[in-house]
Parts: C-alpha cells; sequence; structure tokens
C-alpha cells in the first residue's frame, strides 16, 4: 500500500522556498492515526487497511463505536468465545471522529500508530475532501454559462439557461443535462499535488496549492498515482 493518512485542513498561506521563491501551501494536520482493522483476503475478500483520527469523547460515541475500538463485554462476544471464534483484535483506543480505509497489501498490524514522517520521501499527493456547499445554484455559477444577451429585446432573463428541449423525438430532457441544481458538498480529489514540506514533529503536511473542503474540514492524503 502507497502513503496514505488521514488529516484535518488547518488552512492556507505561503512560505519560502530555498530559491527565493514564495509558493502558496495548504497546510493540513495530518495524524497521528491508528491502525484500527486490517483487512485480509481470505477472510474479507480484499485487502485494505482501516485508519481512524482524531479521539471522540466517549459520552459522545455510540456503544458501536466504542466496540469497533476496544473490546466490550456482551452475551454475543461470551457466546462467541464459547464456541471457539476467534474475535477480531481491537487497537484498544479511543473511539475515532474520521475513519476511512486504504486499499493495498500492508505490513501494519491493528494497535499500530501511523504518522506524517512516512510521506518523508513522496513527491506528489492526492488529496480528496467534502467540497463547500453552495446550496441551489443557477447555471451561470455552477457550469459557468455566459447567460443571455444583454441587448434589446431580452427582458429579465439574462441569468436563464436557455432552451433545454429536444423536440418532437426524442421529447424528453437527457439525464445528466447542464441545468441550474445542488451544487458544491461532494466527494472531491485534487491530483497530483506538490508536497512542498513535511513537518514530522508538528504532524504537517504543507501541499502546494488548494485542498477541497472548508478549514477544518476532514480529508484524506495518499501518495499519487498520477504519472506524468
Amino acid at each position: 500500500m502507497s502513503p496514505s493518512i488521514l488529516g484535518r485542513k488547518v488552512g492556507m498561506t505561503q512560505i519560502y522556498l530555498e530559491d527565493g521563491r514564495a509558493v502558496p501551501v495548504t497546510v493540513i494536520q495530518a495524524g497521528p492515526c491508528h491502525v484500527l482493522q486490517v483487512r485480509s483476503q481470505d477472510r474479507d475478500g480484499y485487502q485494505a487497511v482501516q485508519l481512524g483520527f482524531e479521539d471522540k469523547p466517549r459520552r459522545l460515541a455510540k456503544r458501536a463505536e466504542r466496540g469497533h475500538v476496544a473490546k466490550l463485554e456482551s452475551k454475543r462476544s461470551k457466546k462467541l468465545s464459547g464456541a471457539g471464534v476467534e474475535l477480531q483484535a481491537k487497537a484498544d483506543c479511543e473511539p475515532q471522529r474520521f475513519v476511512r480505509e486504504f486499499r493495498g497489501e500492508t505490513s501494519l498490524e491493528v494497535g499500530a500508530t501511523v504518522t506524517a514522517d512516512q510521506f518523508a520521501e513522496v513527491k506528489r499527493v492526492d488529496v480528496t475532501g467534502t467540497s463547500k456547499g453552495r446550496g441551489f445554484s443557477g447555471v451561470m455559477k455552477r457550469h459557468n454559462f455566459s447567460g443571455q444577451r444583454a441587448s434589446h429585446g431580452v427582458k429579465k432573463c439574462h441569468r436563464h439557461a436557455g432552451g433545454t428541449g429536444m423536440s418532437a423525438s426524442p421529447s424528453r430532457t437527457f439525464a445528466g443535462k447542464k441545468m441550474a441544481g445542488q451544487y458544491g458538498n461532494t466527494k472531491t480529489t485534487s491530483r497530483n499535488l506538490e508536497l512542498v514540506r513535511v513537518d514530522a514533529e508538528n504532524n504537517l503536511i504543507l501541499v502546494r496549492g488548494a485542498v477541497p473542503g472548508p478549514n477544518g474540514g476532514f480529508v484524506t492524503i495518499r501518495e499519487t498515482n498520477k504519472v506524468g
């Protein structure tokens, strides 16, 4: 599995490189992350590692969330143990706010900790987050339409989409037509971002360019697989 980690977007700033150039960067708090589960081909049908980021107070966590990371006594667990069924290992940590899986073969074990120093030799990364929600938006804002002409005879429809009909055949509007609708609040990935600096001591990663989502939003970071 390529280097992967969970984090939280801190915000944007600029730093100076050794040659004196100023570059805009996004600061991401990356880890530390707990390894909650390790998926195997034999048991789960695929290989992956499940990471958790940021402790969640136990008073706010559901019983299922607490039982996911630590052993809880229950009738079901006692019944399985009595039948000789081997229970899955637990990370023995606090419940986590942000949990995600990364596919691929890994040497990590349940209970281990993943930190930002694994990106020391990585040059470029993919960052995935949830984009800012902009509500119900028109076609000019959502799809960058130019709108109607602002000339004589165009009355109160300057920002309208225009005709969307399909004539008598097929006499319907095809799915996927660019029209007004929900804009933002979707899973978005910024590909092939340059990794400028890794501050392993403070668990910070600085990438050049913008990252989807608001300041404080959760993101996933992994080494890019994009060539060129």
